[in-house]
């Protein structure tokens, strides 16, 4: 195929490197002159172990070169793959000028060149862009059909880490493709088959956001090492060691496990645990504000489901699941007991089922708990679905199983929040169905 790709910083020149090497023709576009000719002399703008070395022969055999002109990159181009930077902005905002000004460029150039063969151009945002820059601000310069050309965009980002991108580039996590155009997904497809990984397709606004999610992550893991080591420093622990243990659990902790949105934590563990490691913080004179902010952001999952339930309007509500996990009768610090709490609190009617909690068996400190914040359970409680969804408005559903879809299928309420994300298709299709965070 061949590629236009517009920014040779650090992603855009390991990009048309690889793609070179993996037998693409390749032009880089840049407005700075001196990286156009690095490239076209066979050498790297960038350091990066491993890219001059592709750089050169890339350029040797031709299939790699370096312009300032647009024009003269979408020459019987088939895609464009736009890897200029998007800065920050003065107040955090993402700085989008670059990407506008490319895609503004490359239109303009397809009025003066002549289109691939087949007369299908896929233009490709590889920058790491807010959810909705492609459709809102890319698609839209080329609504207007430019004779010849027929344009699909996408978003494909890159998951390049600087020191080992070269590495990264040929052995990626995944190759996402985000985009509502067919032929432009099955050109990022053929692109990238040299990596024989399966292309993930979905929507636009997905393949957006999945950079931001990744780079949140990485960043989150290394404030939790260095915040734990803070803590337990005053313990006199070498964390090294604790972490090189916790790594090695891949069932939980390096794991999909948790990682799913959803309803806020509870149980008799985390938030105990939590509030202890926050307590040797403080005494130890340690800021902690990673473990704080996380008891915050649960805190603010329970206030907005209470909110949105007070968004309705209605007031006769039906909780389904009342543990913090399914298939347990712990109610030590569940959530949904919280949330039943509250919303009682607040004035509304609320029917419990949950197929698991019987008041007559709870012991110990879980008896003592919903006693204490739920004294007349025995009496919110109902014996099935449907008794609870008799007459509700408003439901809120944390329990899953065929007892509780096809009970929310018949009863078809004016509004259902699902907390787990487990309901399935046909529950989700609802009218008034919406999910935690989605």
């Amino acid at each position: 195929m061949k590629v236009a790709v517009f920014g040779l910083g650090y992603v855009g020149t390991v990009t048309a490197a690889g793609l070179a090497h993996s037998g693409h023709w390749v032009v880089g576009v840049d407005v700075d002159e001196a990286k156009v000719a690095s490239i076209n002399a066979g050498e790297s703008p960038v350091v990066e172990p491993g890219i001059v070395e592709f750089i050169a022969t890339g350029a040797q055999s031709g299939r790699l070169r370096a312009t300032t002109s647009a024009s003269e990159a979408l020459e019987h181009a088939d895609l464009s793959l736009i890897c200029v930077g998007t800065p920050s902005g003065s107040h955090g905002s993402t700085d989008l000028s670059y990407i506008e000004r490319v895609a503004a460029e490359i239109r303009v150039a397809m009025t003066q060149v002549a289109p691939p063969a087949s007369g299908f151009h896929a233009v490709v945002v590889r920058s790491t862009v807010p959810p909705g820059t492609v459709d809102h601000l890319v698609a839209p310069v080329f609504a207007e059909p430019v004779p010849g050309w027929e344009v699909g965009t996408a978003m494909c980002p890159e998951f390049l880490r600087e020191g080992v991108s070269v590495k990264d580039f040929f052995a990626p996590p995944f190759v996402v493709v985000g985009t509502a155009d067919e032929k432009a997904r099955a050109t990022v497809a053929e692109l990238f088959s040299f990596l024989d990984i399966e292309t993930r397709h979905v929507a636009v606004a997905t393949a957006e956001s999945l950079k931001y999610a990744c780079n949140a992550f990485h960043a989150t893991k290394v404030s939790f090492a260095n915040e734990l080591a803070r803590v337990f420093r005053g313990y006199g622990v070498d964390s090294r060691e604790v972490m090189e243990i916790f790594c090695e659990d891949t069932k939980l902790n390096i794991a999909s496990t948790y990682l799913r949105p959803g309803f806020a934590y509870g149980g008799s563990c985390l938030p105990k645990d939590l509030r202890a490691l926050q307590y040797m913080a403080r005494t130890g004179g340690v800021d902690a504000p990673l473990l704080a902010g996380t008891a915050l952001t649960n805190e603010l999952v329970v206030r907005d489901i209470v909110e949105r339930v007070i968004a309705t309007g209605r007031r006769q509500v039906a909780l389904l699941g009342l543990s913090f996990k399914a298939d347990t009768d712990d109610l030590r610090e569940s959530p949904n007991v919280e949330l039943a709490e509250r919303l009682i609190g607040k004035g509304f009617e609320v029917r419990i089922y949950d197929p698991i909690i019987n008041p007559d068996k709870l012991v110990g400190a879980n008896r003592r708990h919903v006693e204490a914040r739920l004294p007349h359970l025995s009496r919110l409680l109902a014996r099935s679905p449907e008794e609870a969804l008799s007459g509700a408005e408003v439901v809120l559903v944390s329990a899953t199983g065929p007892m509780v879809t096809a009970a929310l299928r018949e009863a078809a309420p004016p509004h259902v929040i699902d907390l787990s994300g487990r309901l399935g298709a046909e529950v989700e299709a609802m009218a008034g169905y919406s999910g935690v965070g989605w």
